[in-house]
């Protein structure tokens, strides 16, 4: 079943929107210019978002010496940058319905989502970049991935099955069998999100961050999803590291010792992350 970019923007529109209070944060990913005390009332509105949030506060990554108990308190404690990836990571993960597609684990793909996150947030660390949106970044990289799924259950499952026969990147099983790959898919969802176009152009170029303009954000999630599949974060039978770029690993600056650290400061957050995530 080949499909054509017109029906991906067809299937997105059939997907539930974030909340509107999202899709304002994900517009203006840059902008510090939001009145904090409106959005927290904003999300407040929306119980399940705001326990989810909360839930994702209160996780030891964020180190939180005292445990907040309202969107307003955690903004206080973790600052506006970080509060406005947690919402957005709460609600994004409410939009895509689960158990459709044969073959596909949602909560691996969660899994691995919420450790590249927390790795790509990690490396930004290292490299003086701004943390928060290297989080978001690492989090939305392979969205497009749940576009396909959602959108075309069946003709996914022979994607997962076209890759488990040939042994080779989810990427390349997707351009056989479906014509269009989870990138494309990820971009028109980004399109259509309205998401800023600093994350729009992390989603296109996370597996080709030797292109001209890709950025420093590509480069960073693009380490981060190769380090994430190497570990195994997300436990699949068929787990393969994709290639690696040698000028976006190269432009991390790393050595073996970092590298090190950096492996097990994912590894150790990424359970707690992933289980509020998947829930």
């Amino acid at each position: 079943m080949k499909l054509v970019l017109e029906q991906l923007v067809e299937a997105i529109h059939d997907l539930p929107s974030p909340p509107a209070v999202v899709l304002d944060l994900l517009g203006t990913l840059e902008d510090d210019d939001i009145d904090i005390s409106v959005l927290a009332k904003k999300v407040s509105l929306d119980p399940a978002l705001t326990a989810k949030t909360l839930r994702l506060a209160n996780a030891s990554a964020f180190g939180l010496q005292v445990k907040v108990t309202t969107i307003q308190q955690a903004i206080t404690f973790l600052g506006f940058q970080t509060m406005r990836n947690l919402i957005t990571a709460a609600a994004v993960t409410g939009c895509f319905p689960t158990g459709r597609c044969p073959g596909f684990n949602d909560r691996a793909f969660w899994r691995h989502a919420s450790a590249s996150a927390v790795c790509a947030r990690a490396l930004a660390r290292r490299m003086r970049f701004n943390q928060d949106v290297a989080f978001t970044a690492g989090l939305l990289h392979d969205l497009g991935q749940l576009v396909l799924v959602c959108s075309h259950p069946e003709a996914y499952s022979a994607v997962l099955a076209w890759r488990r026969q040939h042994d080779c990147p989810l990427i390349e099983a997707e351009r056989a069998v479906l014509g269009v790959d989870h990138v494309d898919a990820g971009v028109a969802l980004a399109t259509h999100w309205h998401f800023s176009d600093v994350m729009r152009q992390a989603i296109a170029r996370h597996h080709a961050p030797d292109t001209p303009g890709a950025g420093m954000l590509a480069a960073i999630v693009h380490v981060a999803d190769a380090i994430v599949h190497a570990l195994d974060i997300a436990g699949a039978e068929d787990e393969l590291v994709p290639p690696v770029s040698v000028v976006a690993w190269e432009a991390m600056g790393l050595n073996e010792e970092a590298y090190g650290y950096l492996f097990q400061e994912t590894k150790r957050q990424c359970e707690e992350m992933s289980a509020i995530m998947a829930a």
